[in-house]
C-alpha cells in the first residue's frame, strides 16, 4: 500500500480526482472557470496554468485521461525519480496550455492530455529501439526537429475530434520527443532502487 502510494501516477490521479470534485463545488457558486479554466485572461489568473491541468470538463473526460495516464505514466515513473516525473508532468502540461490559447485565441483549455501526450512522445524518442535508429542514421538535429514535428502532426491527427485541443497535444507530443532524445528524465537508478556500497562490515 505504502508503494502504491509512493507511485507518482496515482498521486496524479488522486490530484485529478480531487480538483474535479473542487470543480463541482466551485461550479456551485459559479467559480468554476475563475479557478480552473485556462483562456486569455490568464496573466490576471496566473494560478489556472496549474489548476487546468489537473481539472477535466466532464467524467468521461476525466477517466479517458486518466486511462491514458496509467498507460504511460506507470512506464514513465519506472525510470525516473517523483520530483522528475511531477516537474515534468507539469512544465509540459502547462507549456502546452499556453500554446494552446496563444496559437487559437480565444480559446479555453482544461485537461491534463498535453502533459500525458508529452509522457508518449518521450517514450516515443527515449526507447532503445528509436535512440538507435536516429543514432544510426546520423540526422542533424534540424533534421530530427522536422522529423518530430512530422510525427507529432501525424499522432496529433489521428487523435483529433470535435472540441480537442489539437495545439496542445501537438505540443505536448513534441516536447516529449525532444526531452526523450536528451533523455532529461533518466535517472542512474530506477525507482525503489538502493544503491549500497562495497566494503568491509562495520
Amino acid at each position: 500500500m505504502a508503494r502504491l502510494g509512493g507511485s507518482p501516477t496515482v498521486q496524479t490521479l488522486a490530484v485529478m480526482a480531487v480538483v474535479f470534485l473542487g470543480q463541482q463545488v466551485a461550479g456551485l457558486i459559479g467559480a468554476m472557470g475563475f479557478l480552473f479554466v485556462l483562456g486569455p485572461t490568464v496573466p490576471l489568473r496566473p494560478w489556472t496554468l496549474l489548476t487546468s491541468i489537473y481539472a477535466h470538463g466532464s467524467l468521461p473526460h476525466l477517466l479517458g485521461n486518466a486511462a491514458m495516464l496509467v498507460l504511460v505514466g506507470l512506464i514513465v515513473e519506472s525510470f525516473t525519480t517523483t520530483a522528475r516525473y511531477h516537474a515534468f508532468f507539469i512544465a509540459t502540461g502547462a507549456l502546452s496550455g499556453l500554446a494552446q490559447i496563444t496559437l487559437l485565441p480565444g480559446s479555453r483549455v482544461l485537461g491534463a492530455s498535453g502533459a500525458i501526450f508529452a509522457f508518449l512522445g518521450y517514450l516515443v524518442a527515449a526507447n532503445p529501439v528509436s535512440s538507435s535508429v536516429l543514432d544510426v542514421l546520423r540526422l542533424r538535429r534540424r533534421t530530427q526537429l522536422v522529423l518530430f514535428a512530422l510525427l507529432a502532426v501525424v499522432v496529433t491527427l489521428l487523435t483529433g475530434a470535435p472540441g480537442v485541443a489539437l495545439v496542445a497535444h501537438f505540443t505536448g507530443f513534441l516536447l516529449g520527443l525532444l526531452t526523450g532524445r536528451l533523455g532529461v528524465l533518466g535517472t542512474n537508478r530506477r525507482r525503489g532502487q538502493t544503491q549500497h556500497t562495497s566494503g568491509p562490515p562495520g
